[in-house]
């Protein structure tokens, strides 16, 4: 099969994927995590930052480095808004998507 072939097929797979999203988006609730203080005031830290400029071509590296630093953001927003400190900990609940970017980071 030649690459536009598989690219069909990916495609397909995609969308496969994405109805299975729906499915499973439907049934999980967020999940209730405890952080250490020093990770959840570095994902807060990350949300309040700015970042100035535009951004040029990218490699996929560096897509996959931004994209990872969004989803940390994230992370720092909700505990931002809904975290609850506990002494050394805060407790927060995430949205499963979030939950997924950071275990695929740790693998």
């Amino acid at each position: 099969m030649n690459d536009q072939g598989q690219y069909v097929r990916y495609r397909e797979d995609s969308k496969v994927l994405a109805a299975i999203g729906v499915c499973v988006d439907a049934q999980v609730a967020p999940i209730t995590v405890r952080l250490p203080k020093a990770l959840a005031e570095a994902a807060v830290a990350a949300w309040d930052r700015e970042e100035l400029g535009g951004l040029g071509e990218e490699t996929h590296e560096q897509y996959a480095l931004r994209d990872r630093a969004a989803e940390l953001a994230f992370i720092g927003l909700a505990i931002s808004r809904h975290g609850r400190w506990e002494g050394d900990e805060v407790v927060v609940e995430l949205d499963v998507a979030s939950v997924g970017a950071a275990v695929r980071a740790s693998q």
